[in-house]
């Protein structure tokens, strides 16, 4: 397996771990249990973003951009 491969999979692995991080906190009802899963869904975004930008400084994830008229079209679509 490739660096490109690996670091793939470790993007989608810290993916999962942001999801149940977020449903931890969304879904606890103590304040302490709370906090800790809010603490830890933060630190997973981190880890995410590096992991992203390291991706991107590499050449293997780029951005898409879009023409601001399409992102107009979309917008009216969904307004009404």
């Amino acid at each position: 397996m490739d660096d490109r491969n690996l670091m793939e999979n470790m993007l989608l692995l810290e993916k999962g771990v942001c999801d149940l991080m977020m449903h931890g906190a969304i879904e606890s009802s103590c304040p302490d249990v709370h906090q800790t899963f809010s603490s830890a869904l933060t630190s997973s975004l981190n880890m995410q973003s590096q992991i992203h930008d390291q991706m991107q400084a590499r050449g293997w994830c780029t951005p898409d951009t879009v023409e601001q008229q399409k992102l107009n079209a979309v917008k009216m679509k969904y307004q009404g």
